[in-house]
């Protein structure tokens, strides 16, 4: 007994040290974000890439999306093949599945376009939300597959005809085919890992489930030819239900980035910062607002000056702590409200009723 009383105060302690060095990581990270805000208010800038660097990452994210692009079309055609050599439902899924990686290519590569060709009088605000859009129809278009696929393979479970059989020379194609495109698929998912961009991120999550469907409908096709015919019908409804579940989180996670959610508090706490050190006329902060609109955050910000400061002045402090927010990377456009008192109702009241 005294053993077990020991045991659970080492567990208790235990807890309780990791909340303590939970606790002080946290606070590190507040630390260091005031001093990145420090180092934007008496700089001007974020230290950060070149424009030499930047470009150079620009031209890698491109060649991913084009290298990408270029594999999923000569694999989908090797799948192909072997579902034709197979007839197997589990390996016809999959190769489904990389027909969708074409569109979702061809989707995610318009979203990027689009991006990168502003039109300031029919887009005044720009394009990101493109990129979250086009994730959305990616993901809902995988999704319909999953279910298409449900309704083939149950009618197959119920219908008698359900002989399934691979010769060796088959067996051999289907496998080499399988296990080549599964390889080029995880050395691909780990390139395109390396870049922050969201949409190579896509590109990246994309290329992770091929690993996983490749390797489930292989091993469907191979157990249904050595152990039951019903194991291959079977594989493709696990590999659908895997397709809808992942992509349906996908757009969870799109959907919160369209709807402006705020940002974290923490994130919060700096702009705070960054608002308050930023001259010394700000009085009060009364606002501090970031939300998201699409894969960047609005921010609105109300500060308040002394009431007779000249309107020349000003407008020079909030139009250079707009500035100054606005060179964050996280933040697409930022509004700021000037006031001489904080007592007053919030704006657009009816937006919290």
């Amino acid at each position: 007994m005294d053993y077990r009383v020991l045991h659970l105060q080492a567990l208790e302690t235990r807890g309780q040290e990791d909340n303590i060095a939970e606790y002080y990581q946290q606070q590190v990270e507040v630390l260091e974000g005031f001093t990145e805000m420090d180092a934007l208010a008496e700089r001007g800038f974020i230290p950060g890439m070149s424009k030499e660097e930047q470009d150079k990452l620009a031209r890698s994210e491109t060649f991913a999306i084009r290298v990408s692009n270029a594999a999923n079309m000569v694999l989908f055609v090797a799948k192909v093949y072997a579902s034709v050599r197979s007839g197997s439902l589990a390996i016809i899924a999959s190769t489904l599945d990389s027909l969708l990686d074409l569109l979702s290519g061809f989707i995610l590569w318009f979203t990027a376009f689009s991006m990168q060709t502003p039109n300031p009088y029919q887009y005044p605000i720009g394009k990101k939300r493109m990129q979250p859009l086009g994730i959305l129809v990616f993901a809902s278009v995988m999704a319909t597959l999953g279910l298409q696929i449900i309704l083939e393979s149950t009618r197959t479970l119920i219908s008698s005809e359900n002989a399934f059989n691979l010769t060796r020379e088959q067996e051999r194609w289907v496998v080499s085919i399988m296990l080549s495109v599964t390889l080029v698929k995880f050395l691909l998912m780990i390139y395109c890992r390396s870049f922050t961009n969201e949409i190579i991120k896509a590109y990246a999550q994309d290329h992770f489930f091929d690993v996983i469907t490749n390797v489930i409908g292989l091993i469907a096709a191979l157990l249904a030819n050595y152990v039951d015919d019903w194991m291959d019908p079977v594989g493709a409804i696990i590999l659908a239900l895997y397709t809808i579940r992942t992509w349906s989180m996908t757009v969870l996670e799109n959907v919160n980035s369209l709807v402006g959610r705020s940002a974290a508090p923490e994130y919060l706490q700096k702009l705070t910062y960054l608002c308050w050190n930023h001259h010394k006329a700000v009085r009060h902060i009364d606002t501090v607002r970031a939300y998201t609109f699409g894969s960047h955050y609005f921010v609105e910000v109300d500060i308040v000056l002394p009431s007779d400061m000249p309107l020349q002045e000003a407008h020079d402090i909030g139009e250079s702590l707009q500035e100054k927010l606005e060179l964050l990377p996280e933040i697409e456009r930022a509004f700021v409200h000037l006031d001489y008192e904080y007592s007053h109702k919030p704006e657009h009241a009816q937006a919290h009723s």
